[in-house]
Order: C-alpha cells, then sequence, then structure tokens
C-alpha cells in the first residue's frame, strides 16, 4: 500500500516544491507480507526524515506498537547528527548506555557503535538491557556503511516467541524468574569499570542498590553481581505479553563452542564472566535451552542494509543481534525512552 502523510507548514524543511503532490513523498510496506520491519521510504530526494517525523509522530506511534519495528530508507541520512535529531524529534532525549553487557564505542553525545565484537562472531538475539531493572524502551540504528558480505540486524517478534514458547516453560520462567550472574575483572569480558561507566567503588554500590543488583567485591578488584529479572513482561501500552529477558543470551551455552570451551577450560562455572540461571539458583535444563534457540531462529528476520537505512525498534516488541561479516561495516546505535519494569 502507499500511504502519504504530511503537513503543509512542513514543505519548506522537507525541501519540496509545493506542486510536488503529496501522496508521492512516501510509501509505506511491510518489507515482507506479515513481517517485521514495516518499511517506510522517501520516493523522491528532498524528504527531511526529521521534518517528517515531527509532523507525523503519531503515525509513527502507532506503527511501531503494530509492528514492532520500522525501517526508515531512501531519506538519505549521511550525517550521525541527522540520526541523532531523529531520535530526539520521535523519542526525547537519548540515554547513556549503562550496565552495559556489549563492547561499544562513543561516536559522538550518547551514539555508540552497535558493538565492537569482532567481525567473525555472531550475536545472539536480545532485548537491549532486559537483564536490568531500567531499559530503553526505543533502541535505534543508523547504518553509515553497509558491510561487503553480512552484517545483517536479524530481528524478531517477541510476541512471536512468547506465543510459540512451550506452555510449561513460560510458566517456569513465569513463576522462577531469570537471575543473572556476572564476573569482573578476571580479564574476560568488559571490566565493572566499563560497565557502569566509573572506576568508584561507592559509586557502583550506589548505583547497584538503585537498580536492584546484589554484589560482592572479591580480591584483586574483582566484582561479582547477581540480579533477578522477570523473563515475560507486559508492555505497558499495548498490554501484551512478551519474552524479555537474557536468559539465552547470557547462558554459557549459547557462546561459540570454540569461546565456550575455553572459558569453561579457564574457570569455575560460577567465575564465568555471565551465566543464567532460574530466579532460585536452580540451572536451566539443557533442552529448555535448545528449544528456545530453536523458537528464536524460527522466528528470526534478516534483511540486508543499505546505507542511510534507520532501523527504528520498541525494545520490548523486538529482539536484535548481529550476523558475522566481511568488509568494512558502521552501524551505530541510540537509545531513549528510559523504563523501570
Amino acid at each position: 500500500m502507499n500511504i502519504s502523510h504530511s503537513l503543509k507548514p512542513s514543505l519548506k524543511s522537507l525541501g519540496i516544491a509545493k506542486r510536488q503532490a503529496f501522496k508521492d513523498l512516501i510509501q509505506i510496506t511491510p518489507i515482507a507480507p506479515n513481517s517485521l520491519p514495516l518499511l517506510i521510504q522517501a520516493t523522491i530526494e528532498g524528504v527531511n526524515l526529521a521534518a517528517w517525523s515531527a509532523n507525523n509522530q503519531e503515525l509513527i506511534k502507532k506503527y511501531l506498537l503494530k509492528h514492532g519495528g520500522i525501517l526508515f530508507r531512501n531519506f538519505q541520512v549521511k550525517e550521525v547528527a541527522e540520526f541523532e535529531k531523529f531520535i530526539q524529534v520521535v523519542a526525547g532525549e537519548l540515554i547513556e548506555y549503562r550496565d552495559r553487557s556489549s563492547p561499544r564505542s562513543a561516536i559522538q553525545g550518547k551514539i555508540y557503535t552497535s558493538t565492537d565484537h569482532p567481525a567473525e562472531e555472531s550475536i545472539f538475539l536480545h532485548s537491549e538491557n532486559s537483564y536490568t531493572a531500567t531499559y530503553p524502551l526505543k533502541i535505534f540504528f543508523y547504518c553509515v556503511t553497509p558491510a561487503q558480505q553480512g552484517g545483517e540486524t536479524p530481528i524478531a517478534d517477541t510476541r512471536k516467541l512468547y506465543r510459540k514458547i512451550p506452555k510449561e516453560i513460560c510458566d517456569r520462567f513465569a513463576q522462577k524468574q531469570v537471575m543473572y550472574v556476572r564476573n569482573f575483572g578476571d580479564g574476560f569480558g568488559l571490566p565493572w569499570q566499563t560497565v557502569f561507566q566509573t572506576d568508584n567503588r561507592q559509586e557502583v554500590e550506589t548505583f547497584c542498590h538503585h537498580q536492584g543488583i546484589e554484589f560482592e567485591w572479591r580480591e584483586s578488584n574483582k566484582l561479582r553481581t547477581r540480579q533477578i529479572r522477570p523473563a515475560i513482561v507486559k508492555h505497558p501500552h499495548t498490554s501484551d505479553l512478551v519474552w524479555f529477558n537474557h536468559a539465552v543470551f547470557f547462558h554459557v551455552s549459547t557462546l561459540e563452542t570454540g569461546i565456550r570451551k575455553a572459558l569453561l577450560a579457564e574457570f569455575s562455572e560460577e567465575d564465568l564472566p555471565h551465566n543464567t540461571y532460574y530466579g532460585d539458583g536452580s540451572p536451566i535444563e539443557v533442552e529448555v535451552l535448545d528449544k528456545l534457540r530453536t523458537i528464536y531462529q524460527q522466528e528470526t528476520i534478516v534483511f540486508p542494509w543499505q546505507a542511510g537505512d534507520i532501523l527504528m525498534l520498541d525494545n520490548m516488541l523486538t529482539a536484535h543481534g548481529r550476523k558475522p561479516f566481511v568488509g568494512r561495516r558502521k552501524v551505530v546505535v541510540g537509545m531513549a525512552e528510559p523504563f523501570r519494569g
């Protein structure tokens, strides 16, 4: 379907001649039938994404809640500053990436590299910061340079994940929740100074108290944390139940074989950089983890990046990951709308 949405006062800011018919400015179609993401693309040159979005915020909000993700294409976004402005228009001020789990580098302000993981590694699907008490409701990706090969950002509908997971597994996680155990300072994974963006122990302790994180300082300036979070939550705007957690992502069995073997040869299970359990501390069964990974795979949607693409995700409705890649790739990320679950 073709849908046009624009307002006359925005013509000048859009850089479009008055004679241009509004119906020709924007095309809105699913990227694939009954699939994520919804594709909103400019059909002519000169449509300014931030200006168009400012005049169509209710439309964007409605579509995002319905589909879970929107891919904006052909708006000729060429600068990170334009990407940042778009986020501010549709979601307000950006938030800092704290209680980190992925290595990222700051680009400017609160815009970061999507990840600094090596190109040959895949990143399993997850919902950003779902292991924390406060997480972003919105996450945005901007493709500056697509990879020569691979490097896609796979996504999956967390409502569909929840509905597809067998009831007995959902019931178990609903009752027990998920415990996340992380160890910092052993030379593997991120150091606690990077995760919490401070080298002051007192600031770390204050943050942990506020976020409901148990912590234990160990020898040689090492830190161990534990936090128990829900596995299934209700979306604050749609009331949908969603599969929203890092239970599979953080579990040692999800790591690539070589990395997993190296870590298990070096550390006892309790000293691993990160691992997950049921909230009562009992192990998550191998067959449960295998079933969950299969369901993620079945629900994964992959599309190729194009330079200038912006992917806007409702972080609770859509999980994301990364495919391995070849060549130079630059995808940056911003987050907004902090929400305490």
